[in-house]
């Protein structure tokens, strides 16, 4: 248990750190189901929606520190694969 008034106030703080965060990996998955949805229903038009939204937030979540660069990268493009295979 934190001792020193300087690490209660850090446990403070990453209180509410791990709360805001868990909120945006909350959010950024609620985008990603949405896309992966669309492609099992086999929806094209759907899934590029879904997608569209979803890029933004998923950039969004890589400026904020929830996620890295190259996770981000790895899922748009797998998820975008999938779409393009809708078609095919």
């Amino acid at each position: 248990m934190a001792n020193t008034s300087s690490a209660k106030k850090m446990v403070r703080k990453i209180k509410r750190r791990t709360a805001v965060n868990k909120s945006r990996r909350s959010r950024m998955r609620t985008y990603l189901t949405k896309v992966e949805e669309a492609i099992a229903a086999g929806d094209k038009s759907a899934a590029g929606e879904a997608f569209k939204a979803a890029q933004p937030e998923l950039h969004r979540a890589v400026s904020r520190g929830v996620v890295h660069k190259n996770t981000a990268a790895r899922k748009l493009s797998r998820l975008s694969a999938r779409i393009k295979a809708l078609s095919a």
